[in-house]
C-alpha cells in the first residue's frame, strides 16, 4: 500500500502499467487533474466561492475543454496526437446537450492529461501553462472540425 501511495503522489507509472489502462481510465483521471489545475489556478485574487464555482464550471464544461485542446494542438507531439485519437475513439454515451465532436474533443483532452499525470508530470506542467483559462470560451460553431 505504501507503495501505490508513493506512487500516486510522485505521478509516475510505468509505462507497462500506463498501458493497461483503457483510454477511459486515463480520461477519469484527467478529468479530476485538470479540474484541480483550474480550480487552483482561480483561487488568486480571494473571491466568494460562488464566483470561484462559476468560473471553474465555465472551464471544466466540455465545450471549454476542447477550446483549450485546439489551442495546445501546436504544441502536442505525434504521439500525443496519437493518445488524443485513441481518447476520442474511447468516447461514448456523450450528454444529449452536446454535440459529440465536442464531447470527443473533451474526452480526448482528458484522457492526454490522465496520461501524462502518470507518466510525465513535467510535460503535463508545461502544456498545462500553455491554456488560456482567463479568455472566455469560445462560440461552438469555431470548436467544430
Amino acid at each position: 500500500m505504501k507503495d501505490l501511495l508513493n506512487l500516486q503522489l510522485r505521478g509516475q507509472w510505468s509505462s507497462a502499467q500506463v498501458q493497461q489502462l483503457s483510454p477511459t481510465a486515463l480520461a477519469y483521471i484527467g478529468d479530476a487533474v485538470y479540474e484541480l489545475f483550474v480550480r487552483v489556478h482561480y483561487l488568486m485574487p480571494p473571491r466568494k466561492l460562488r464566483l470561484y464555482h462559476h468560473q471553474v464550471v465555465a472551464q471544466v464544461r466540455a465545450e471549454s475543454q476542447a477550446q483549450q485542446l485546439r489551442s495546445l494542438e501546436p504544441h502536442l507531439t505525434p504521439a500525443e496526437r496519437d493518445l488524443l485519437k485513441r481518447g476520442r475513439n474511447a468516447a461514448s454515451g456523450c450528454p444529449k446537450r452536446l454535440n459529440p465532436a465536442i464531447y470527443q474533443q473533451a474526452t480526448s483532452l482528458e484522457t492526454l492529461i490522465g496520461y501524462l499525470y502518470l507518466c510525465d508530470p513535467q510535460r503535463l506542467a508545461y502544456l498545462l501553462t500553455q491554456l488560456n483559462l482567463n479568455a472566455p470560451p469560445e462560440s461552438l460553431e469555431n470548436l467544430l472540425p
